[in-house]
């Protein structure tokens, strides 16, 4: 399908160095590899710095890969915390071209894709529709999304950016769903809840439920 993969590998994956020595002129297959490599203690010869920062150290190269059966472009990215404690991980992609910063940088970003498709499939129906036509599916799907693309906005636009936390779809529809039941007591009680009396009441109860709460 002419198209390229960018994903994590196994803490254990089983990979191999190329060999970059020239022909030995024997008889026999050329050699393709130069032993297996052990993560945590990479040949720096064969593997190229990338950046080094107080936060993580990242090494680069291209790697044959056992499972894929294909040669990678591997990033290698030794995350350091405190007491001295390091963490290895493993970034690929299948394009040997790509810029290692890159690679995990799209990483990044597809893994902060995911909580946008979970939440759509949780509370804003991205799964729900059952028709067949291209055009009304398309239709749904980004009426979906934008949903809680508009939800997020909303949300977060009314915090300093200092104060943001996580966002939770949940909160959000209990916020709304509170909204909504308060605005009908107030409709039908005749309650005012905008004096001044009222408004510290009609805070907590929109917020009923919520985690913030």
């Amino acid at each position: 399908m002419d198209m390229q993969l960018i994903s994590r590998l196994r803490d254990d994956a089983d990979l191999r160095y190329l060999y970059q020595g020239a022909p030995t002129g024997k008889k026999g297959r050329p050699r393709k590899y130069a032993g297996k490599i052990d993560v945590s203690n990479i040949d720096t010869k064969s593997f190229d710095l990338v950046s080094e920062d107080q936060d993580a150290l990242i090494h680069s190269a291209i790697v044959y890969s056992k499972s894929l059966k294909r040669n990678i472009l591997l990033a290698r990215v030794n995350y350091k915390s405190g007491r001295d404690k390091q963490t290895i991980k493993l970034y690929f992609s299948t394009d040997l071209t790509l810029n290692p910063t890159d690679l995990i940088d799209y990483y990044r970003s597809r893994f902060q894709i995911e909580f946008l498709y979970r939440d759509a499939k949780q509370h804003t129906g991205l799964c729900h529709s059952q028709s067949r036509s291209k055009n009304k599916l398309y239709f749904h799907f980004n009426m979906a999304l934008t949903a809680l693309n508009v939800a997020k906005v909303e949300d977060w636009l009314s915090i300093p950016k200092e104060r943001r936390g996580a966002f939770s779809m949940t909160d959000i529809k209990t916020l709304n769903h509170n909204r909504l039941l308060l605005g009908r007591f107030f409709d039908v009680f005749g309650v005012d809840p905008n004096k001044l009396k009222n408004q510290q009441l009609f805070k907590e109860l929109i917020y009923y439920g919520t985690m913030a709460a």
